[in-house]
């Protein structure tokens, strides 16, 4: 251990408290890519603090970590552009599984689409599936051959990954259907869809198919 003075012991032991915090609050991160960031800083943390201690099996083990989180963040960047990491399925818009999807998350929709309430008769509904997991949901409505969107939902553990952009385009799904376009809601909260393409036009992002 190094000899410290009065206030440098101070700082290294707020330091090593702010590590353990920061762990903490990584735990209790519902966004996955959100997790391992807080997490890998908190372990860097530690690291340095054991470190000045001379706890060598605890910068170990924090060391041994790191390295796994780095990993866990490289597969999540590399992966949430990789269209194997996603698949979608089409479902009926007023069916059990997406109105059971909305139901369960109605708060947290409601503040991203607060305009939302329930799916119009003839709309058209897609689930992006992580796996075996639900991984959001788009609805879309025919508009003269514009996929007008109504819902498009993530939720909060996927949220980072933007997988919606799998059913706009990867999947091919609205192009099959015969849709030109793709134009987001009006008056949607925290819009991403510049980040994967779509264009500003007045009030409404829209996508181009055709290109």
């Amino acid at each position: 251990m190094i000899d410290l003075s009065p206030g440098w012991q101070v700082a290294l032991e707020v330091l090593g408290w702010v590590g353990s915090g920061i762990v903490v609050w990584s735990m209790m991160q519902q966004r996955i890519l959100r997790l391992r960031v807080y997490n890998l800083i908190g372990c860097v943390v530690q690291v340095l603090y054991n470190g000045v201690l001379g706890v060598w099996p605890v910068v170990a083990l924090n060391v041994v970590l790191a390295v796994v989180q780095v990993v866990n963040l490289t597969r999540l960047l590399r992966g949430r552009d990789d269209p194997a990491s996603y698949s979608v399925a089409e479902v009926p818009a007023h069916g059990p599984l997406l109105t059971q999807l909305v139901e369960r998350h109605r708060e947290d929709v409601a503040r991203f689409h607060p305009g939302f309430t329930t799916p119009t008769a003839s709309a058209d509904a897609f689930v992006v599936m992580s796996g075996d997991e639900v991984a959001g949901c788009v609805v879309v409505h025919d508009d003269d051959g514009v996929a007008q969107i109504e819902l498009d939902y993530v939720t909060e553990r996927f949220r980072d990954f933007s997988p919606g952009r799998f059913v706009f385009r990867r999947s091919g799904v609205l192009a099959d259907r015969g849709y030109r376009a793709v134009a987001s809601a009006p008056g949607t909260v925290e819009p991403y869809y510049e980040q994967v393409g779509f264009e500003r036009r007045g009030d409404r992002f829209v996508l181009d198919l055709t290109a």
